[in-house]
Formats: structure tokens, sequence, C-alpha cells
């Protein structure tokens, strides 16, 4: 990557995250556009033209074009990099942990922790931020099977499967999700926080 990207995004947004970690840990320069979605920024005529869909992240890539949703984003700016294997299965797992994470888990992990944090756990969304638990522990103890048998979710080594759920899963317990009993699941979160380039969610600089 020798041009800038730019990304529109909350930092404090998981789907966000996922791209301000990559980018961390690759190196790559990028600058970094502040939305507020609670504000209605994502909704904004000028953002819509970006992503007609309102939602973040998107980014701008090197030749102006937006590329809107945060796991394709991922996939665009691994390729060519350890992070994405090239191997024609390993390369399939990994988008199917990404799939996964989009739909088994985000819908249930997010979504709470977007009711709580966000919101600040309304009575009139308690009870569907109540109803995502069941869901959110579902999906949380699949990962944990995956991660009792190896140290990442495909293969020996860290992919952007990894990246992708660990954005909500390391602050799972913003939604009401307490981890203690999946111990995989946490020594694989420590494993992300130790690799090289790691930056925290709350390190905005």
């Amino acid at each position: 990557m020798t041009t800038m990207i730019t990304i529109y995004g909350d930092i404090l947004s998981g789907n966000c995250y996922k791209l301000k970690l990559l980018c961390a840990l690759l190196d790559i320069p990028h600058e970094w556009v502040a939305v507020d979605v609670v504000k209605g920024e994502s909704r904004t005529p000028d953002f819509l033209a970006m992503n007609p869909n309102g939602k973040i992240p998107v980014v701008q890539l090197e030749n102006g074009e937006f590329l809107p949703e945060s796991n394709a984003a991922l996939h665009y700016l691994a390729a060519g990099t350890p992070w994405l294997p090239t191997d024609r299965l390993a390369h399939a797992r990994v988008l199917q942990w990404m799939f996964f994470e989009q739909y088994s888990h985000e819908p249930f992990i997010a979504v709470a922790r977007y009711i709580s944090k966000y919101l600040g756990l309304p009575e009139s969304r308690r009870a569907e931020y109540e109803s995502k638990q069941a869901g959110g522990h579902r999906a949380l103890a699949v990962m944990e099977q995956q991660l009792a048998r190896g140290p990442f979710l495909v293969g020996a080594s860290a992919t952007i499967a990894d990246i992708a759920l660990y954005a909500y899963t390391h602050v799972a317990h913003e939604g009401g999700f307490d981890l203690a009993a999946y111990p995989a699941l946490q020594a694989w979160l420590g494993r992300i926080r130790a690799l090289p380039g790691y930056r925290a969610m709350t390190d905005q600089t």
C-alpha cells in the first residue's frame, strides 16, 4: 500500500475497529474521518453518496472509489499479505469464519453492546437486549470449541478471520456477555493483544 486510504467510521464500533486494527498490524497509512451514527451522520446526503446503505465503515480506496462493509474491506486490505491465505481451502475457511461473524455473532453480541453502550440500555429496548444473550453465547461457544483445537481460528497463524471476530468479542462484556466460561477464547484474546503492532480500540492516537 503506497497511497493513502481514508476510513470513515467510529473507532468504538467493532466493525470500524477491525480496519483500524488491521491497518496498525500491517502499518498501512490511512486517514481516519470520524462519523457519529447516533447523531445521524451516516444518513447525510454526502455519506449516502459513499454508501447508500448508510452504514459505517466505508473505505475510500486509492483510486477514489468507496468500499463499504467491514469484512469486504478487511479482505481488500489483507490481499497479498500473510493475513489472507492463498491456499484455496484455508482462504475459504477464513471466509467461513467471517460469514459466521456477520450472521451468527455480530447480530447478537454487537447489537446487545450497542443497546447497552451507545443507547444506555433504555427500558424500551431491554427485552431486545435480553433476547440477544442466548444467541451471543451460542456464538461464543462455537468459537470456544474451535479455539480449544488451535491457537487461531484458521491454522497456526492469525488471519483476518481472527480480526473480524476479535473486534466485538473482546468487548462482549459491554453487551452483558461474561467470558469467564470460555478459557480457550480468553487465551486467544491474549494472543491477539500480543501481536506486534497491536492497537487497542481505545487508542485513537
